[in-house]
Formats: C-alpha cells, structure tokens, sequence
C-alpha cells in the first residue's frame, strides 16, 4: 500500500525540481516567449502568448522594469515602442531604431493567481566603424619592408580583421581587442608587415572587417601603395622586317618607376655613341646594308639604368607582299572567275539561238514544198483558160 501512495509525491517533487517544471507541468496560464537579436538602429518584435489568460491581460516591462504595455494601453511614452497586436491570448510590441543601451531582459507577465512570468532577452549587435589604415609612408623601395596598422571600433561582440593585396590573402598579427569607453563596444586592431616588390607598385592593400552585425556586407579599407624601382626596357623595330631603301624606327620601350628620363644608343664596333636624348627612338631615314649591326640602348632613370639590345639585319630591297597587293590579288581573281561565267554563258546563250533557228529554217523549207509558186499558179491559170481538158503543169 505504501508504494502506490508514494507515487504522485514523486511525480510533484520531480516536476518542482526540473528545469522549466512550468512547460512540464503543462500549466496554460504560463505566458512564454523568446530571446531575440537586434542590430543597433534595427527594429526588434517582442510576442509574448499564453493560452490561458484566466480573464487577465498580458504586460510588457523593460529591463529597468518600467511597464512598456498593459494589454493595448501605452504605458511608457516612447515613440520607438509601439503596439503590434493585443489579444487576450497575445501582446506583441516592436522597438524601433535600437540602441545598445535597450539590451537586457525584457519581463512579460499575466497578473493570475499567482502571476506568471516569462523573460525575453534582447541581445543588441554593435555595427563596427569603417576600419582607419595607418602607417604607408609616401613611396617605398623595391624590397623594402613595411608595416600597415588597421583599426576598427564599435563592434559588438569584438569583431574581426583580416588583410589582402588584391586577390592574395596577408597573413597579419592576431587581432587585438580593446574595450570602448562606454563599456559596451570594442575596438579591434591589427598590423600586417610584408616586403615589396615591383609588382606591388599600384597595388591596393586592403583591411577587412568580419562581423555578424554586417549580414555579410563588405566594410573595408584600401591604401593603395607606391613602389620606386630600377627600369626595364626592349627594343621593337618599326616596321617588324627592315628592308633596304625603307625608312626604320627603333623604339626603345623603357618601363619602370619612375620612367626613364634618358635614352642613350650605341652601335656595337662604333665610337662614339649615336645618340644620347630624352627620346626613346632610334631613326633610319634611308636603310643601307651598312647599317646591320648590334644596337644598344641604355634606359637611365634616378633609380638607376637598363641597357636592351637589338641585331638589325638590313634585307634586300625586294617588296614584301602587302595587304594591299593580296587584296587587289584576290579582286582580280573575283573578276576573272565572273568573266569566266559570262563567257559561258554567252556560249550556252549562242548554241542555244543557233539551233532554234535552224529547226525554222527547216520548217520553212518544208512547207515551200507543198505549196505551188506563183509562177507555177499563173501558167497553170492560162491552161484552164485554153480549155481542154488537158491538164499540164509548167515549171519554170
């Protein structure tokens, strides 16, 4: 008998221990609810439901425990918060333009017998400031070592810094986190130190911030970097294929930064040098054969000089197909093919006009048979005439 009767004390004592013993005990009075997760300047919904109201309207309070609404009555005067719907079995409210300092629980009860509670926690999310870079000097030299700092405020949580050139991921310091005055946001920060070479020159180095307030938004920072280095240059012969008699262009293509403020020439077994000028050509008015040889051009800027080289080899006067002969070439084909055709035509078009003029003659000569001539018809006219009945046929 003592087992049994110990049962529903159990039961009761198992309810009361467990967490949330109200949802398990079912209890329809109970009001419920749920957390939620704004970003600042955002608009945030509290709903709050119960099934059984037990004639009793629902209250929203603050986290400074000011009552917010009491059914549909406006109990505080802010215009941020507003009436979604009320019911007897629903009080919903919406906060607008959220600010950090609107974080914490939210309380909505239902004033039953005993009255019944239920929390709301509003977490608000900190949008982290544009990030600030610092440190580029105003030109770099090839391989020198630099160090960017990029920093970032605002955030909350903490947010995070990541750094690239372009397309390539930099692999900067850890970032590091400091608390804002206002004790409620942080300020982040990272450094990223890289050596530079001539190919970075106009390169964008870019710092990142990753936060889950920014929904995926990209909220960055370029420094766009500028890299001194010594020239380069190449010689291109203009035209390609030099011939005797033609007029040549040598163009010395320097590159670098910055350019090449000088260009001297030099032709190899020649004293002295040919041409030393701000002007990257070589001229040619009138090529001879004499001319072949190795050309040298030295590219000189104040970070230093480039020399290229070139091996001219004069060709003989003879013409190098052009464009505009293979296209005069290829009209005249069109028009021989064309006055081909016409001649056939003309051919098919005279056997034609030769044969059914035949087949007429032909026709006309037979019909010359059958009938009699004139003359023939005169004289056998007369013979009628003459009477007999003789009946004779004169041919002349």
């Amino acid at each position: 008998m003592g087992a049994p009767s110990a049962l529903p004390l159990l039961l009761l004592f198992a309810s009361c221990w467990a967490p949330g013993g109200a949802n398990l005990s079912q209890d329809d009075s109970q009001p419920w609810t749920s957390d939620e997760t704004v970003v600042a300047g955002g608009t945030v919904v509290l709903k709050c439901q119960v099934k059984d109201h037990e004639d009793s309207s629902l209250q929203w309070s603050n986290p400074a425990q000011q009552t917010l609404y009491f059914g549909e009555k406006r109990a505080l005067r802010d215009n941020r918060i507003q009436l979604v719907r009320s019911t007897p079995h629903e009080l919903s409210i919406s906060i607008s333009n959220v600010a950090l300092a609107d974080e914490g629980e939210y309380t909505c009860s239902i004033f039953t017998m005993p009255v019944r509670t239920a929390k709301s926690l509003v977490t608000v999310l900190g949008i982290p400031q544009k990030p600030i870079i610092t440190g580029y000097k105003s030109s770099l030299r090839e391989k020198d070592t630099t160090t960017l700092n990029c920093q970032s405020s605002g955030s909350k949580p903490a947010a995070q810094l990541t750094w690239r050139k372009g397309d390539q991921e930099l692999h900067g310091e850890p970032t590091r986190i400091q608390e804002d005055p206002n004790g409620k946001t942080f300020t982040v920060s990272s450094s990223v130190t890289f050596q530079v070479t001539r190919e970075d020159d106009g390169a964008d180095i870019v710092c990142s911030v990753n936060h889950e307030s920014l929904k995926g938004a990209d909220r960055s920072t370029a420094q766009r970097i500028e890299v001194l280095y010594t020239p380069t240059a190449k010689i291109r012969p203009d035209p390609p294929h030099p011939r005797e008699g033609q007029k040549l262009l040598l163009h010395c293509e320097g590159r670098g930064n910055p350019a090449p403020q000088q260009y001297l020439w030099e032709k190899e077994g020649s004293v002295p040098p040919l041409k030393m000028t701000q002007e990257s050509a070589l001229i040619f008015p009138f090529l001879n054969k004499s001319d072949s040889g190795t050309y040298g051009c030295t590219a000189t800027s104040n970070m230093g000089s480039y020399k290229a080289y070139y091996t001219l080899n004069v060709n003989d006067p003879s013409p190098v197909p052009s464009s505009s002969s293979t296209y005069h070439a290829i009209i005249g084909g069109i028009v021989a093919f064309i006055v081909f055709l016409l001649l056939i035509l003309l051919i098919f078009l005279g056997h034609y006009l030769i044969r059914h003029k035949g087949t007429y003659l032909t026709h006309e000569a037979k019909g010359s048979d059958d009938a009699p001539d004139a003359d023939t018809a005169i004289i056998n006219a007369e013979g009628g005439q003459s009477g007999g009945d003789d009946k004779k046929e004169y041919f002349i």
